[in-house]
């Protein structure tokens, strides 16, 4: 059975160091919080790219709970590095770069955060994002993906405190709700260094749109996966995911964008 079959229990025993120190350090750690908001709504909408907030308008976001990156990072805490190598600063982030140009099949996605500090845009912040593959695969680490690095990529935040990377939808793994992972780094330097990120966390998908692209060509057994779990019995999710459910629109046909407001 490969790692990425696992599910969570795998992940959990496999936090990094960096994981191990937010949850260990106590008071002795410096805590960023943002501002209380309310809980985001998911919307299922026939338009794929999501609206700007009008200019001069506060964006507030409770502070995002700190998760456990998993097993398969790529950030050097567990194995490969992928933050240090050329060409991983980019926005898409379907195919793979340097010694592969091998593109990630599945149902377009573009994923929009918007990082924010004390209900003011994290301007010059920057995220790196990685998730798994239409097969349950992570690239950089699962059998016959190993040597590809498709699915990653750093973004710096712009002046609202947003980055958007063009993606694929992920797939639903045994033992896990579909999630996306990230990274958020004080600045580019910082990240694309490997140094210590502000938080690691995840990013929850809602369950219509799940079951919506699921039902398409290729993502069969994530149809069986998903009946297995909710984001209730999810060991990451089921202590609360106001903040980390993603508001998605689109349809299958153009596409989907999942957008989620971020306190740090």
């Amino acid at each position: 059975m490969d790692d990425h079959d696992r599910g969570l229990a795998f992940d959990l025993a496999t936090l990094g160091r960096r994981r191990m120190l937010a949850l260990l350090g106590g008071a002795g750690l410096a805590v960023v919080t943002g501002c209380a908001t309310t809980s985001t709504q998911t919307q299922t909408q026939t338009q794929a790219t999501p609206a700007a907030p009008p200019t001069g308008t506060a964006i507030c976001a409770d502070p995002i709970p700190e998760e456990t990156a998993g097993p398969y990072p790529g950030d050097g805490s567990n194995g490969p590095n992928v933050l240090t190598e050329s060409g991983i600063v980019r926005s898409d982030i379907r195919s793979s770069f340097g010694t592969s140009t091998t593109t990630a099949k599945g149902i377009p996605l573009t994923i929009e955060l918007t990082i924010v500090e004390n209900c003011v845009p994290a301007t010059g912040a920057a995220v790196y994002l990685w998730h798994c593959d239409i097969d349950g695969k992570y690239s950089m680490y699962s059998q016959g993906v190993a040597d590809e690095n498709y699915l990653r990529g750093v973004q710096e935040t712009d002046a609202q405190g947003k980055v958007r990377f063009t993606s694929i939808f992920p797939a639903a793994y045994s033992g896990r709700w579909p999630h996306i992972h990230f990274e958020v780094y004080p600045s580019l330097a910082e990240a694309t260094k490997a140094g210590e990120p502000i938080t690691t966390t995840q990013l929850a998908l809602p369950e219509d749109i799940c079951e919506q692209v699921y039902a398409t060509d290729g993502y069969s057994q994530s149809v069986r996966n998903l009946q297995r779990t909710s984001l209730e019995s999810d060991m990451v999710f089921r202590d609360g995911h106001d903040s980390q459910l993603a508001t998605t629109t689109g349809d299958v046909a153009s596409g989907y964008a999942a957008s989620l407001t971020v306190g740090v």
